[in-house]
């Protein structure tokens, strides 16, 4: 029963991360960035806008449409619970169910994506004619994310098809091959494609400072980085319990999975160190 204990604690902490700490940040960065904008700023680019007022309208919804999966989600626990009691319960079932639902914990995240974009593009039209100042230094990858990361996000892409490599030799029921590879070589092919439009693509957020948009690149290419060293680990160790013959230790793999992914989510939302006696940035760059 350990592994179903450990399973449940997981979980826990994957609906407490995913639906509760995860909405909390967002809703105080959101804030932050509403007031780092100056109100004479905004009413030029949306007049006669309540912008405060908007933002919180949407905080709201996105609230409660997160309190909404909090009840679902210990309503999955609790029936969880009760099947995983049972002596004949099947680890299938619960990763189906447990990986669906981070789904759903994940949907929030995709209103967020889509209300930005059509947020930054109507800036961009607006601010289409307006001349702007912009700051010219060279960039590279190893200015947000050391070489050694870099260097383990590679090992750890050689030592995964190594060990794909080893299993197909003497495969077990339902093992995808050299599928596998494929699909962690695209994962890694698109986290890289994100690198590179990031550190060298243009600027995306017309009134985000530089000073933001240097922490938000960091960010962003540290999380590119760090999931793909958590995607192969965690296949790593799901193959490595099928062989052990630890099938029923998979779900508990799987949810802490799910709580590094939303711990990595949650460093898009560290706000930029505050230097003493600095004030607000200018808006734009």
């Amino acid at each position: 029963m350990t592994e179903v204990y450990a399973f449940l604690a997981a979980l826990t902490a994957q609906i407490l991360a995913m639906s509760v700490l995860y909405p909390s940040w967002f809703t105080r960065y959101c804030r932050m960035q509403v007031s780092s904008i100056p109100a004479e700023r905004l009413a030029q680019v949306f007049p006669g806008v309540d912008t405060q007022g908007a933002s919180e309208r949407f905080l709201t919804v996105y609230r409660a449409l997160n309190a909404l999966i909090v009840v679902l989600g210990l309503a999955l626990l609790a029936w969880l619970y009760r099947y995983m009691q049972r002596p004949d319960w099947a680890d299938g079932p619960v990763e189906t169910l447990a990986a669906g639902y981070f789904v759903v914990q994940v949907l929030p995240l995709g209103l967020i994506l889509w209300v930005v974009i059509r947020l930054n593009l109507t800036l961009v039209k607006r601010l289409l004619e307006r001349k702007r100042r912009a700051v010219l230094e060279r960039r590279g990858v190893f200015d947000f994310v050391s070489p050694f990361s870099v260097f383990l996000a590679g090992l750890a892409y050689l030592l995964f098809v190594a060990l794909v490599v080893y299993i197909e030799a003497h495969p077990f029921a339902g093992f995808a091959g050299y599928l596998n590879i494929g699909i962690v070589t695209f994962l890694y092919a698109l986290n890289a494609s994100v690198v590179y439009a990031t550190v060298y693509g243009k600027k995306f957020n017309p009134l985000e400072t530089h000073e933001r948009r240097i922490h938000r690149i960091g960010l962003t290419v540290r999380a590119c980085v760090y999931s793909c060293i958590a995607c192969v680990v965690f296949l790593s160790l799901n193959f490595t319990l099928v062989l052990l013959d630890l099938r029923r230790w998979e779900p508990f793999a799987q949810s802490v999975f799910f709580v590094v992914c939303a711990f990595i989510c949650l460093m898009g939302l560290a706000p930029p160190p505050h230097r003493p006696g600095q004030g607000p940035a200018p808006a734009g760059d």
